[in-house]
């Protein structure tokens, strides 16, 4: 008999293909499986490829759903539907990963008697790509989960800071971890293709997106044009389209930056691996799993000091420079490239760091134990849930 049952809901789908947050629980629920719970986890079919078909992946049962094909609606529908079978399907814990998933989290505290487990991955209402409507519901999301939610995981120390000093909430700090790179062809023919030499290239990987900056990593590139150096941008856009175009734009004529679109499998293995440096100019991170994953290989890393950064790299384990500054960028760039010995003893630094402090055993076992504590459940009649509904938004408002 299994320990309990598991549902997931705000996860676009397994396998991962893009994004922090599925590949973050292509790691956890298998193993979280291993230790006897049954896991369904709510898919999108804008991500799976098709809906009302349930498959499995290392375990974990996949359910995929309708979602809208438009900005923001997609995880709305989506997120409500899953949460709507979830009532009736006599789940044990139900599990919210990021803040707009969250805004339905109070169906299931209302209408079930399992536990409800917000995890926040970020503050994505101040992401650039979301308009004034989406980014309110993505707040509102937030404020829902504080006042609903047994118990919030946050995977930074700066997001368990800013929900202490917000709302004096309790939360429990899990960070995430790098995941394993695949085997990658010797022969670097991927390399090859793109006309990149080994260790002569600085590498963005993730989403181009506003509040990851990759303008401003490509403007000080652009200013510092560093002797027989190309500058690679891997990562396909997010809802970000005209962003994506103006970047390219800006490149325009220049041999020396490469687009190379949304990589996968052996060959982000090898393009990761390979590199001389990895920059990670964002504005606004929750901890960033790319940054992690390129401490591990022991690619000297520069990242912007914004908080979750800072936790990362620290003073010895690679360069930080000021959020947003092109001059500051450059100056890092240039210290990098000028002295890479004490750049290789960062990157040594920063190995041993991930190795004592990210691991996906700690994490798992941290969610199991969140799992196991017992929580107090509500007896409310349905006809009482309008009168706390009302409670709510004066709580919020």
């Amino acid at each position: 008999m299994g320990k309990g049952k598991i549902a997931v809901i705000g996860v676009k789908g397994l396998p991962a293909q893009q994004g922090g947050i599925e590949r973050y629980c292509q790691q956890v629920y298998p193993k979280i499986v291993q230790q006897g719970y049954d896991v369904d986890l709510y898919a999108r079919s804008s991500y799976t490829g098709s809906w009302n078909n349930i498959r499995d992946s290392q375990g974990v049962r996949i359910i995929s759903l309708p979602s809208l094909p438009i900005k923001g609606g997609d995880a709305f529908v989506n997120c409500l539907l899953a949460m709507i079978i979830a009532i009736f399907r006599n789940y044990d814990i139900i599990h919210f990963h990021a803040l707009g998933p969250a805004l339905w989290c109070w169906l299931g505290k209302l209408f079930t008697n399992a536990k409800i487990i917000v995890t926040c991955h970020g503050l994505d209402w101040q992401r650039a790509k979301w308009g004034r409507f989406s980014s309110g519901m993505i707040r509102l999301g937030e404020k829902i989960a504080v006042i609903w939610a047994d118990q919030i995981i946050v995977v930074s120390q700066s997001l368990q800071k800013y929900f202490q000093q917000t709302y004096q909430r309790k939360t429990h700090y899990i960070p995430t971890a790098p995941a394993p790179y695949l085997a990658y062809d010797c022969q670097q023919t991927y390399l090859n293709a793109l006309s990149l030499e080994p260790k002569k290239y600085i590498l963005f990987l993730g989403r181009l997106v506003p509040e990851k900056r990759p303008d401003l990593l490509l403007q000080a590139f652009q200013s510092l044009q560093p002797e027989g150096w190309k500058l690679v941008f891997a990562g396909g856009h997010s809802d970000t389209e005209d962003y994506y175009l103006q970047l390219k734009q800006a490149a325009k004529g220049n041999s020396h930056i490469h687009f190379t679109g949304e990589v996968q499998g052996g060959l982000l293995s090898e393009i990761v691996r390979e590199a001389g440096l990895f920059v990670l100019p964002s504005d606004l991170e929750g901890l960033p799993l790319v940054l992690l994953e390129a401490m591990q290989e022991g690619i000297p890393v520069i990242a912007s000091n914004i908080p979750p950064h800072q936790q990362l790299i620290g003073s010895n384990r690679g360069l930080l420079f000021k959020k947003g500054s092109v001059d500051s960028c450059v100056n890092c760039l240039k210290m990098a490239l000028n002295y890479p010995e004490k750049l290789e003893e960062m990157s040594r630094n920063a190995q041993n760091y991930v190795k004592q402090n990210h691991n996906w055993h700690d994490i798992v076992s941290k969610h199991l134990l969140i799992y196991s504590e017992p929580h107090k459940t509500m007896e409310i009649k349905p006809q009482e849930s309008f009168i706390l509904v009302q409670k709510l938004w004066q709580k919020l408002y």
